[in-house]
């Protein structure tokens, strides 16, 4: 007999149980993914992290007077240290170390290294390093002589690489001697071999950049900065005989596949716990991963409140389907429940009876939906609570609302077309306490914040959901006053579908505030979703415009003066802005020697027409000052955009370090960011080039250049761009370079853009934001057709009774459209309104600046969400002509008043 029932309402029972299915992976799935997505992003973040950030290094800077305690003087002995100190690591890091070195190191500052036969090329002083480390001579390959076997106490056997033996003029057999800070103290040294590295991306090679690419002088008077390899008694040899200090340094790599969201915690833990702890006498340790990870953490504590809130919308619309559908079936078999109750049968039997059906398929779908979401790549987290409760819920609401119908028996059945229009006191106070809790909760968020990393907070969690629900409630005791209205007037007009259409949706307003508040509440979370994307997207088109404010940036080391003319010939180059951007440059407060140093800040160059016009060209939104563009050589200070912060600080005029020039200025415009300073600078200075005095031997070298156009030949630019470079580094030398000391880069806007929508959490924030925009368009379409349906047997009343009078097909389908158009425009109104108003009032609750460091956040509404919702009104008015055509079909009008079904 039950399963003949289940078939009996198999298009109710399925419904309920799919609705049961679909919540079961939405619990299941979106934090599956949103974990697996965290994983991966964090993995990405740490991968990108420079060595000296990501990797954990203990260093110990010894004098050849005061031996390391331990072991005394020779470097071979730290060696021994490295397994060492890896066990003494707090916990969890042992386990997620990956690579490991040791090295001893003298440094290239305190070194100058000259030639004897052949000499090295070139008359600048030549600052060469020495470096000992483990895993080097696994990394690389030879090319000439060997690896370095030095004697103790003889000459120190040194390898280099092949970019610093052509740029050095150094070839196996060369002999060097080190001179430390004593110029009676020197060390004999000799090349014994040339090496190139098998990949010179390999972490092995972070400490030796210069190694691979020396530093050559770009303005008179700078040295050369170069690397080389030595084995452990050969840096003895050179301590003993220069009476350099050496350093010691252990480094560790952590495996950044790893780590996972969930140790995040004990990672930062242990890493500052590493921070504060002196490992050997007179070390120091070299690592800033545990601020990188407290950053991340906090950007994927805002994704998580925002997935929270856009999760509970998804669940509370879906909920609030399954009430509706488990309501429908009640209605559907209230004549069989009433009968039963009217044979004497117990509310308890009758829950039994409805509790025994759903028992044998809502749990089943609910745990398919359960297995089919684990099957979702991710990382599950822990026991599935939120499945066991829809088990609970999709199994108990059609027996508790089967009872709850028949608490009380009737000899005959109401009229249900009737519908009472003043809710009891009992309904009004639980309106009112929604909309008291939800205000409550804006106040509370506002004040305490959604940070889920206690765990969610489901009361705040839900704050949302309630203002959704709060608007819906008054929205349902306002629609019928306009409508009151609208029927008045269409009383006038020709034709009854208008004025029955309007009739009966002022009637059934209550009938419709399941539907109602479903709809309002999807519509509001996918709003919600919409205005915080299209926030973030303009708040890093804003990022992206003030790093790049143009289509391209080229930044190279130092560019010939004349670089221009031969940048603009390159393909799809259309204008050019020369450059020069310098950090820790020195301020005074006036010429002379009688200035007062004025502290530091970044002094950026431009030239403001060419500027002007590269940003003209770009189209991006980036306005240059008057005050710069107009700027003329002239006999006094030049005009300057400087930041409030400096503004405060000087005077009406002050002096700026311009590569090595003094230039007076006078502050023109203040101004919190300028494009090209770089985000986050709170201490800058922006000079306008054409209005420098520049002369023809000491001229402002660029080491930028702002570009427009459209398919940039970034490989030709690139080409000339350090063809310039090696020009200006000839005229400075003296003498032929055939090698790009810093080859030049190149950055477009849309490159960066891009590389924005890769960092920290992004994966996660996409996926919040695209479950929320697609699962609330999905359930407000669900829930306009549960509006059709929750009347559907009163409308077939009233369309059999209009048939008879002569209304055809046509009027039919205009009278339902009339009927939905007051509940679906005014639930996307008001699911608009709410989803705009959610971000302002939640404000710095929602933690949307970790998506943009340095750019403020403005509320931002694409029209493309407009569009979504006018086009999710048009969606819902055909679901339910669809919907409405279905029903129909299934009840027969035709014989509907035939039956009898509803007479009075």
């Amino acid at each position: 007999m039950t399963v003949r029932r289940i078939r009996a309402y198999g298009g109710h029972v399925g419904l309920l149980a799919v609705l049961g299915l679909v919540a079961a992976v939405l619990v299941t799935a979106v934090p599956r993914l949103a974990n697996g997505y965290a994983d991966r992003s964090l993995h990405a973040d740490v991968a990108r992290l420079p060595h000296l950030v990501r990797d954990v290094s203990f260093a110990v800077e010894q004098r050849p007077d005061r031996p390391r305690p331990e072991e005394g003087a020779p470097a071979a002995a730290g060696e021994g240290d490295l397994d060492r100190l890896l066990g003494l690591l707090p916990q969890p890091l042992p386990a997620l170390v990956d690579r490991r070195w040791y090295a001893a190191v003298l440094d290239e500052q305190t070194l100058t290294a000259t030639g004897d036969e052949p000499p090295m090329d070139g008359g600048a002083t030549k600052k060469i390093g020495l470096r000992a480390q483990t895993g080097v001579q696994e990394a690389a390959l030879l090319t000439a002589g060997r690896w370095p076997r030095s004697a103790a106490g003889g000459p120190t056997e040194v390898a280099v690489s092949t970019a610093v033996a052509e740029i050095l003029s150094l070839r196996p057999g060369s002999r060097l001697r080190f001179t430390g800070a004593s110029a009676g103290m020197r060390a004999s040294a000799r090349v014994v071999g040339v090496f190139d590295p098998r990949d010179a991306d390999d972490p092995v090679w972070d400490d030796l950049m210069l190694g691979l690419n020396p530093v050559v002088p770009v303005v008179d008077g700078e040295p050369y900065l170069a690397m080389a390899v030595t084995d452990w008694a050969g840096i003895d040899n050179v301590v003993a005989g220069s009476g350099v200090p050496v350093s010691y340094e252990w480094r560790y790599r952590l495996d950044e596949r790893r780590l996972d969201t969930t140790t995040l915690a004990s990672v930062v833990d242990a890493v500052s716990q590493t921070r504060r702890t002196e490992w050997l006498p007179g070390s120091r340790v070299h690592t800033s991963l545990d601020v990188s990870l407290v950053r991340f953490t906090e950007q994927l504590r805002a994704v998580q409140a925002l997935l929270a809130i856009a999760q509970t919308g998804l669940v509370a619309s879906l909920l609030g389907l399954i009430l509706l559908a488990a309501r429908l079936m009640v209605q559907r078999r209230r004549d069989e429940l009433a009968l039963l109750r009217a044979r004497g049968a117990s509310l308890a039997a009758i829950g039994w009876r409805t509790g025994v059906e759903a028992l044998l398929v809502q749990p089943v779908a609910v745990l398919l939906g359960w297995l089919i979401a684990t099957r979702v790549p991710g990382r599950s987290t822990g026991t599935p609570w939120g499945v066991l409760l829809l088990v609970v819920l999709t199994t108990g609401v059609v027996p508790v609302l089967a009872m709850l119908s028949q608490r009380r028996v009737g000899s005959t059945s109401g009229r249900v077309d009737l519908v009472r229009q003043r809710p009891s006191v009992r309904r009004l106070t639980v309106e009112a306490s929604v909309v008291v809790l939800a205000g409550l909760g804006v106040v509370l968020l506002r004040r305490r914040g959604l940070d889920p990393a206690d765990g969610v907070d489901a009361y705040l969690s839900s704050v949302p959901v309630l203002v959704a629900v709060a608007a819906a409630l008054v929205a349902i005791r306002l629609l019928p006053w306009p409508l009151r209205l609208v029927g008045r007037l269409a009383g006038r007009a020709r034709g009854a579908p208008l004025f029955l259409g309007v009739a009966r949706a002022g009637r059934s307003a209550p009938v419709a505030l399941g539907p109602l508040a479903v709809l309002i509440v999807a519509v509001s979370t996918g709003v919600f979703g919409g205005v915080v994307t299209t926030t973030v997207a303009a708040a890093r088109d804003r990022a992206a415009t003030l790093t790049v404010p143009g289509d391209a940036w080229l930044t190279g080391w130092a560019f010939s003066p004349d670089a221009a003319d031969e940048l603009i010939r390159v393909p799809g180059v259309q204008a050019v802005a020369r450059v020069s951007v310098e950090s820790n440059r020195r301020l005074w407060s006036e010429p002379g020697p009688q200035a007062t140093s004025l502290g530091q800040a970044r002094v950026l160059v431009v030239d403001a027409p060419a500027f002007a016009e590269v940003v003209a060209r770009s189209g991006v939104e980036v306005e240059v000052p008057a005050v710069l563009r107009s700027a003329a050589r002239g006999d006094g200070p030049v005009p300057a955009v400087v930041s409030p912060r400096l503004a405060a600080e000087l005077g009406d005029t002050a002096v700026a370090d311009v590569q090595s020039r003094l230039y007076e200025f006078r502050v023109a415009a203040v101004a919190d960011t300028f494009p090209g300073v770089g985000l986050g600078v709170d201490r800058f200075v922006v000079l306008p080039w054409q209005a420098l005095p520049e002369y023809e031997l000491t001229p402002i070298i660029p080491n930028r250049y702002l570009l427009a156009g459209d398919d940039i030949d970034e490989a030709r630019l690139l080409e000339v761009a350090d063809a310039t470079q090696r020009r200006r580094q000839s005229a400075v030398l003296g003498t032929e370079v055939t090698r790009t000391q810093l080859p030049a880069t190149l950055e477009t806007w849309r490159a960066h853009r891009e590389g924005l929508e890769r960092t920290g959490a992004n994966e996660v924030l996409t996926l919040t934001f695209t479950a929320g925009a697609g699962g609330s368009a999905a359930l407000a379409v669900l829930a306009v057709g549960f509006a059709v349906i929750a009347d559907a047997a009163g409308r077939g009343r009233m369309l059999s009774r209009l048939r008879t009078m002569g209304l055809s097909a046509a009027h039919g389908r205009r009278l339902l459209v009339y009927e939905l158009v007051p509940l679906v425009v005014v639930a996307a109104l008001t699911g608009t309104a709410v989803g705009i108003a959610l971000p302002r009032l939640l404000g710095p609750t929602l933690g949307l600046s970790q998506f943009a460091p340095g750019v403020p956040m403005r509320d931002h509404l694409d029209p493309l969400v407009v569009g979504g919702v006018l086009g999710l009104v048009v969606l819902g008015l055909l679901t339910g002509l669809l919907v409405e055509n279905l029903v129909n079909r299934r009840m027969r009008l035709g014989e509907a008043l035939r039956l009898g079904e509803g007479n009075a």
